[in-house]
């Protein structure tokens, strides 16, 4: 990347952050201006900057900022209080989610007939994690109901780190022919992924919760560089798995959770990260994913890979959701509600970057059209629909009045951390 492309990187996150106040609740999202801003100046339009998605130091920013994200979403998710008042987002992780990517696999095999079973399992898991960033409006508006936009918030927060060891487990069998003589290397792998990687990440994050809670309660360290303590203990914990032969990216998320459990005391450093230099990445992310992404996409834009991202919006993604929230009490219309706002956006990112550098998958190409079109869709049509259908979903649950959407349930933080819940005086 030269010294111009990174001029117009930083001067478009400049400009964005002079008017962000301006186009908060509205129609024209982050992740849409970005996205927008990267194609414009990328390849794909004026070609004023030159970025390539093979450059080393892209999926330095990508493998880094997929640790910050896996830590710190299973870090803000309080699993006590989910327990207690979320069972919605339990049901749409246990139940949903791998329906979802069983859907997602039927339907890839009958449109990708090219795919082994492997891939077709894959595209459906690199689409299977949702974020909640692209429907910003929704999560933050006061007029939707607590207990429907901390659905889609802790849903969000946990389900890309679920669906990441399906995602390495099926990337490694989709490039490697099955045989006999494997065996014995699957079964290694397993073990060194599902218990190494998580072992690891025990130890950190609950260490890492208790050094920190104790520096706190003596003094010894500020509020400043207790974020800069946060980051540090991420990617220690990603590091030091790799170092023992697990998985970083498992440990990074299992390490958040624990260390958001053990913790006492309040993690408002985690959150100040998370509004500012957590921001910072996930847009840079979007601006990468604009410029050289999705032109890459474009160029293999078909028929069927259209097709293929539009049901896996649609009917891969809502159907699953309904099946789960089955005898919850909640109407059809929140059904189809947290069945549409569950976008495409950041981990199936950095998911797709991650296996095109580490994996030899055969059909490269088309798991990365279908995927970076699914994204680019879902940026488009999640980040117009949110405010919209936000406004609307609100009045419908206002006239229903007391029901089970309705029900009392705990405010838990936001990626984007504690952020101002938008007022709407015109419900």
């Amino acid at each position: 990347m030269d010294l111009l492309s990174l001029a117009i990187i930083v001067g478009g996150l400049l400009l964005y952050s002079l008017i962000s106040g301006r186009l908060r609740g509205t129609i024209v999202t982050a992740p849409l201006v970005f996205v927008g801003f990267g194609f414009a100046v990328g390849t794909g339009g004026l070609n004023l900057a030159d970025v390539d998605v093979g450059h080393s130091a892209i999926h330095v920013i990508a493998e880094f900022t997929l640790i910050l994200v896996l830590f710190t979403d299973a870090a803000r998710i309080d699993l006590d209080r989910v327990r207690l008042d979320h069972n919605l987002p339990t049901r749409m992780l246990i139940i949903g989610l791998p329906l979802a990517i069983l859907a997602g696999t039927i339907v890839a095999t009958q449109l990708f007939p090219s795919f082994s079973l492997w891939e077709a399992a894959l595209l459906a898991a690199l689409l299977a994690p949702t974020d909640a960033a692209l429907g910003q409006s929704v999560i933050s508006a006061r007029a939707v109901p607590v207990r429907i936009r901390q659905a889609i918030n802790i849903e969000s927060g946990l389900n890309d780190g679920i669906a990441l060891p399906a995602v390495l487990l099926l990337a490694a069998l989709a490039g490697t022919a099955q045989g006999a003589t494997q065996a014995s290397e699957w079964v290694r792998f397993g073990l060194l992924q599902v218990i190494i990687g998580p072992f690891a990440g025990v130890v950190i994050g609950y260490v890492g919760a208790r050094l920190l809670d104790t520096t706190i309660e003596r003094g010894w360290t500020s509020p400043a560089f207790q974020g800069i303590g946060i980051l540090s203990l991420a990617v220690l914990t990603y590091v030091l798995a790799e170092l023992i032969g697990g998985n970083g990216f498992i440990a990074a998320f299992i390490g958040g959770m624990v260390f958001g459990h053990s913790i006492r005391h309040p993690c408002t450093f985690l959150f100040e990260f998370m509004e500012s230099e957590g921001q910072l990445l996930m847009l840079i992310t979007f601006l990468i994913f604009g410029a050289a992404l999705l032109p890459e996409g474009i160029a293999h834009l078909n028929p069927i890979v259209f097709l293929y991202a539009v049901l896996s919006l649609t009917v891969i993604r809502m159907v699953p959701i309904a099946i789960s929230l089955f005898g919850s009490g909640l109407g059809l219309p929140s059904h189809l509600f947290l069945g549409w706002f569950g976008p495409r956006g950041l981990a199936s990112i950095l998911f797709v970057l991650l296996i095109l550098e580490e994996s030899d998958v055969p059909h490269r190409d088309e798991l990365l059209a279908v995927t970076v079109i699914t994204v680019a869709l879902s940026v488009l049509l999640h980040g117009v629909s949110a405010a919209p259908l936000a406004r609307r979903y609100g009045r419908l649950v206002g006239r229903m009045g007391e029901c089970e959407e309705s029900r009392p349930a705990a405010e838990l933080p936001l990626r984007e951390g504690h952020m101002p819940i938008e007022s709407n005086t015109d419900y």
